[in-house]
């Protein structure tokens, strides 16, 4: 995918745009405008900015966690296409549906026509009503993990309403969709998204939204902390869950900040144990920021302000994108591998 590229978004022009975001607007609209404005033209992972993409996506979070979910998974399409030679549309607006399940998938098949197509139920789906087009896994004749690209206005897709009830991230919509031949392009070798030194550096790009969603929440407590300090005495409760904060939120942002330089002192390595490390170590901190912040702050603003109540109910949601104690594990076994211990100053 070799495309002129507008100017890199920074996060101050992506500021500037979210600010102009009419905030009535759905998550897929806010998206299309941003998109418009070439604020999803970020910095590609691996290639000296990486540390400039995160923030981009942290403040993106900031602003709403649905609107983060669809353009981290729009923008982490694009630097998929153009990691893996996939095909350009300008101005489309992409998904990554890469989520397995034992209840759907997705086979890959060449038709009689000869034309390669789609066939199957692929769950997950986020922002499949509003987006124009998908990367989606699915099998190849053959048994092996393949990637393709669909546009999902064409003949053979169906977005259902199936599979999303949730109340946490409900503007994403991540429903089902349906596959009957649709008709699709091949991206990348087979295997090759798994194995492309990509595939960990926007694993770890989505623990950056989590930071941002949980720096949102600590604002909150830093403003109500900072107007109670003029009353006396202090409430030392208060300060001592801010305290916490500070420390959950510079333990995870230096975190951030190692794996992005890492990353781009050493493009093309496997970046697995660093990328597992980063997502773990930020789920624990935005999780600790958000039992922190609620007990200080109380029942007030999760009954009384409409932001922070959705932050609040989307955070655990999104979270959920990690696979926990699965997680843990996989990296154990990184680390057993290693002759010694890699934790020296």
């Amino acid at each position: 995918m070799k495309i002129d590229r507008l100017p890199y978004a920074s996060a101050h022009s992506l500021g500037e745009a979210l600010a102009r975001l009419p905030p009535a607007q759905t998550a897929g609209e806010q998206l299309a405008r941003l998109i418009a404005a070439g604020q999803d033209q970020l910095p590609l992972p691996g290639h000296g900015a990486t540390l400039q993409r995160w923030q981009c996506l942290a403040l993106a979070a900031r602003h709403d966690l649905s609107l983060a979910k669809l353009y981290e998974s729009h923008t982490d399409a694009l630097a998929i296409l153009d990691e893996l030679r996939g095909p350009a549309h300008p101005g489309a607006s992409w998904g990554v549906w890469c989520a397995e399940s034992r209840d759907a998938g997705v086979v890959l098949r060449r038709a009689a026509d000869g034309q390669i197509v789609l066939a199957g139920r692929k769950q997950w789906c986020s922002g499949a009503a509003v987006l124009s087009h998908a990367l989606v896994s699915c099998q190849d004749a053959g048994g092996h993990r393949q990637l393709a690209a669909v546009a999902l206005r064409g003949p053979g897709v169906t977005i259902t309403e199936d599979g999303w009830r949730a109340v946490g991230m409900a503007d994403t919509a991540s429903v089902d969709v349906l596959f009957d031949d649709a008709p699709a392009v091949v991206v990348g070798e087979p295997g090759e998204y798994l194995a492309r030194p990509g595939f960990w550096y926007g694993g770890a790009g989505i623990a950056a939204c989590w930071y941002g969603a949980a720096q949102a929440l600590a604002g909150y407590l830093h403003a109500a902390t900072r107007e109670s300090a003029t009353a006396s005495p202090p409430d030392p409760h208060r300060l001592a869950h801010l305290g916490a904060v500070e420390v959950a939120l510079g333990g995870a942002a230096s975190l951030l900040r190692a794996t992005a330089r890492a990353i781009d002192q050493a493009r093309g390595a496997y970046a697995g144990r660093m990328a597992m490390r980063a997502r773990l170590a930020v789920e624990d901190a935005a999780a600790d920021v958000l039992r922190h912040v609620t007990r200080a702050l109380g029942a007030g603003p999760l009954c009384r302000d409409e932001r922070f109540a959705r932050l609040a109910t989307d955070l655990p949601v999104f979270l959920r994108q990690s696979h926990a104690e699965r997680d843990l594990a996989s990296l154990g076994a990184l680390v057993t591998q290693l002759e010694e211990p890699p934790w020296a100053l």
